[in-house]
């Protein structure tokens, strides 16, 4: 039996007896991106954190490329989780390419997730006909040419323009840091499957409650991914944060706890 608590560096905290939480970090991240928010919504949660395979202080040696090539391995970690702590509608809050995770996750494990946060979603990052992801085809090409010749040069010179906040370099020097603690090939097999994705027929399959939580200005997911992620899912909510980046946890904490928490307040 595959200890999936250990296997992922399981963390739990906040109310024992409250509803639950589960909080999934993003490409290049760890659970530690999500510290700032934290404490707000322990309040009154049960809060689980996880690092993906591969990422973080998960398992390194459980990685399989075969498994992570596409997002449905990253999905099957999250209910894993869920799984093991026996989460019965969870709230699964997925941060950037996690939220896709989210939808995933949700369709394989109904039982375990009841809500959906998605903070800075993008169903698809390559321009499409019609759609507008935010990069072009050879802006994508580029980008992973750059990742896998050179990962850490390539870290320090996106790390800041995924943060945003050029008035906040220790921001940006955070998000840099954690890029270049993970191991460089597992970074480019969780790259090409994070930025050549394309979940968008996956929104309309979505039936249960929804946030999609948006910055102001963010150079990854801009304002008109946002608007489609919440046009395709039924019933959603989206609320936009005054807040630049793509990465609000740490850029904006209390207002995005605070959307976070008046979302969770409203769940039936």
């Amino acid at each position: 039996m595959v200890d999936v608590l250990r296997r992922n560096n399981v963390t739990v905290t906040g109310a024992p007896h409250g509803p639950a939480v589960v909080l999934a970090h993003g490409f290049g991240c760890d659970q530690n991106m999500w510290r700032l928010v934290v404490p707000a919504l322990a309040e009154s949660h049960r809060v689980v954190l996880f690092d993906y395979v591969g990422a973080g202080r998960s398992d390194l040696s459980a990685f399989r490329e075969e498994r992570y090539c596409g997002l449905e391995g990253y999905a099957q970690d999250a209910v894993d989780v869920c799984e093991a702590l026996d989460l019965r509608e969870a709230v699964f809050v997925g941060h950037s390419v996690s939220a896709m995770v989210g939808v995933l996750a949700a369709r394989q494990a109904p039982e375990r997730i009841g809500a959906l946060v998605m903070v800075c979603p993008s169903p698809r990052y390559l321009d499409d006909d019609g759609y507008r992801g935010g990069f072009s085809a050879e802006d994508i090409d580029e980008l992973l040419a750059s990742l896998e010749s050179n990962y850490l040069g390539w870290s320090a010179a996106m790390a800041p323009v995924i943060m945003g906040n050029p008035d906040r370099p220790e921001l940006g020097e955070e998000l840099t840091n954690s890029f270049c603690a993970t191991d460089p090939d597992i970074a480019r097999v969780f790259a090409r499957t994070t930025f050549l994705s394309d979940s968008r027929a996956d929104l309309a399959g979505v039936e249960v409650p929804t946030l999609v939580l948006e910055c102001r200005h963010d150079a990854i997911a801009p304002p008109e991914v946002g608007a489609f992620v919440h046009a395709a899912i039924p019933g959603s909510t989206l609320v936009t944060l005054e807040a630049t980046g793509h990465c609000p946890q740490l850029s904006a904490p209390e207002a995005t706890s605070a959307a976070i928490l008046e979302f969770l307040a409203a769940l039936p």
